[in-house]
């Protein structure tokens, strides 16, 4: 991939003591150097603890941990839309995710949880995760993964293919808000700019009161009916 000069997360390598070979991080942890510079876990690898469904008290059991993973299966019980338990506004996330084929789901932030608003996107921007090559809404680059969704076009081939996990990193502090998809920035713009109101003047949410006036809100994962994982899920308040 194409690099911007800014540091991947994810799966950071280390050296064994034992045999001085390379192996990976564990999984959902932080490192010594993680939490110096302020990172903090939003998922301990284990449970749904300081997660809930949109508008609901606790987690769907659409919504479970598998192999490290917090898992979305729409066969599995209750969906919807999975929020932070705590709200944001000046910070770094950091996660990877994993999409089925076909699949579609999205990391939306800023949201505005209150039954006013009966959805996650009403008010909250969304980075796209996608199948690029088998999902149905694969026609517009600013719908592919890695995007600002229907605002902001991506190349196709940033994000990896179906089953394999890609890094994500999403940056906002003092409304300027910057993506990247495995090492690319997808994404840089000012929410609230002249940049961002043409931007939003050609997009569907161009008649939405309230999309996107928000700086302060919770992170969600998107249930768009398939299955979709995530895993090391850090966030570094700015």
């Amino acid at each position: 991939m194409a690099g911007t000069g800014y540091p991947v997360l994810g799966m950071a390598l280390v050296v064994a003591a034992s045999a001085g070979t390379v192996t990976a991080q564990e999984l959902n942890t932080l490192s010594k150097k993680e939490k110096k510079q302020g990172w903090t876990l939003l998922f301990d690898g284990e449970t749904t603890n300081g997660w809930h469904t949109y508008l609901k008290d606790e987690a769907g059991a659409a919504w479970t941990v598998s192999e490290g993973a917090l898992a979305f299966d729409p066969e599995a019980g209750e969906g919807g839309d999975l929020v932070t338990d705590g709200e944001y506004e000046n910070y770094e996330l950091s996660l990877e995710w994993k999409i089925s084929e076909g699949g579609n789901s999205g990391v939306i932030f800023n949201v505005h949880e209150d039954p006013e608003y009966g959805a996650t996107y009403v008010t909250g921007p969304e980075m796209q995760v996608l199948d690029n090559e088998k999902a149905h809404d694969n026609k517009e680059d600013d719908h592919l993964a890695g995007s600002l969704y229907d605002m902001v076009a991506v190349g196709r081939d940033v994000a990896n293919p179906a089953g394999e996990w890609n890094q994500a990193r999403l940056r906002l502090k003092d409304a300027h808000l910057t993506l990247w998809l495995n090492g690319t920035k997808t994404a840089d713009v000012t929410i609230g700019s002249e940049e961002w109101k043409e931007l939003l003047a050609a997009s569907k949410f161009k008649d939405w009161e309230h999309f996107a006036t928000y700086l302060k809100g919770r992170i969600a994962l998107q249930d768009h009916g398939n299955k979709v994982w995530y895993r090391n899920i850090k966030i570094r308040e700015l």
